[in-house]
């Protein structure tokens, strides 16, 4: 029997379950010690979107590369260091890893650490250029610097009753929300976002929160556009739109809404039926649909290295995109990795007293280890669900 089956990228299109090996509390590849961390039974670790570019082939992650960096579990081991974490404890786990101790950190920017990653600011578990830190799509997996970067909940059996809520907290529920945060969605507000994935209805769930008057959501995928009517919001097919400042305003009564999101990235595609791709199209598309000094958030995942790209710019991420546009309007702009612990407290606090319905608004699906790789090619597809992979058969039917 496998001491750890694990989820691996196994060449563009195919992912398999390999054994990782029973975690350590140490990182070989960085060949440092972590007796801050501690070692998890994975309780959920969730398919994400990110994910999906890697298995894709459009980034430059080796095959072998571990996946998964959506992960909640319990503690079952921790490190001579750790002082205020617990065995037993259940917790949700920052995608972002932190040290808790650097400058960025310190400034509330965990998303670019400066001590995790040898190679850049940033690491995250699972994926490519992060570090070389292990993926949680696994049985078992290490956390470093423990006492920092896990939220445990405060309630263990609650815990897992909302569990397909709660595993949420890893990143698309903060992520999302960091998102209209960052646009300035409030009460009253009008916002249109880009993508009907689950960061895109996390969004949208987040606006909601936020007290925003009118959501819109744009896509391709009528399915998904059924989801995200299916919690209130507004929809906007793009297959059919060739100028979206028309489409908003059969919606809000003008051609413009006070806030925008991008929850696509860098594999975007341009309006109409059977359009191909066109990476910059988002980008254009919110600094054309908000008003005049409007802020614009940016969660969807943009890259430096891109084997697939269309062109030799979009290769290393350079892309078509109207800036001046954005400066003749006064835009602000919000890019990069979410900084979850900003978020996830709060955001667990309005999941356990029930102000939010995050998994059902997002589609969550549970699936076992064994069918993560169909799980992929389902989601690849444009599945309009979220898969939470349950290792261990933990989580209630």
């Amino acid at each position: 029997m496998a001491d750890n089956p694990g989820v691996v990228y196994a060449g563009p299109g195919k992912v398999e379950v390999h054994d990782l090996g029973y975690p350590k509390l140490r990182l070989e590849e960085q060949k440092r010690d972590t007796p801050h961390g501690v070692i998890l039974k994975v309780v959920t670790t969730n398919i994400c979107g990110s994910d999906q570019h890697m298995v894709r082939g459009r980034t430059t992650a080796p095959q072998g590369q571990s996946l998964g960096h959506e992960i909640t579990g319990e503690v079952i081991e921790i490190g001579r260091d750790v002082e205020f974490i617990k065995e037993g404890d259940l917790a949700s786990v920052p995608f972002n890893i932190a040290c808790g101790r650097c400058r960025m950190c310190k400034e509330g920017k965990t998303g670019v650490c400066l001590n995790v990653n040898p190679a850049r600011p940033g690491a995250a578990y699972g994926y490519v250029d992060m570090g070389g830190w292990m993926g949680g799509q696994a049985e078992y997996v290490m956390v470093p610097y423990a006492d920092w970067n896990l939220l445990k909940f405060p309630d263990k059996d609650q815990a897992m009753e909302k569990i397909m809520d709660l595993t949420m907290l890893s990143d698309i529920f903060p992520t999302g929300y960091h998102g209209v945060h960052s646009a300035g969605v409030t009460t009253g507000s009008s916002v249109y976002i880009a993508g009907a994935g689950p960061v895109g209805l996390a969004a949208a769930t987040s606006a909601h929160l936020l007290g925003a008057a009118v959501v819109i959501v744009g896509d391709m995928i009528p399915e998904r556009l059924e989801q995200a009517r299916s919690f209130g919001c507004e929809t906007v097919d793009l297959r059919q739109v060739t100028e979206l400042p028309d489409a908003l305003a059969e919606i809000v009564g003008e051609p413009e809404v006070d806030a925008a999101v991008d929850a696509v990235g860098f594999e975007a595609r341009g309006h109409g039926e059977g359009a191909g791709e066109q990476p910059a199209t988002v980008l254009n598309d919110i600094m054309t649909a908000a008003r005049v000094g409007a802020r614009l958030g940016i969660p969807g995942l943009y890259v430096t290295g891109d084997p697939g790209g269309v062109d030799e710019n979009a290769k290393v991420g350079q892309l078509g995109v109207r800036i001046g546009l954005g400066w003749a309007k006064s835009h602000s702009f919000t890019t990069g990795q979410c900084p979850v612990m900003r978020y996830n407290r709060q955001l667990m606090m309005a999941i356990l007293h029930d102000k939010t319905n995050i998994a059902k608004n997002v589609g969550a699906t549970r699936i076992s280890l064994q069918e993560a790789p169909q799980g992929y090619q389902e989601f690849d597809r444009g599945a309009a669900k979220k898969f939470v992979i349950d290792p261990h058969n933990m989580v209630a039917a």
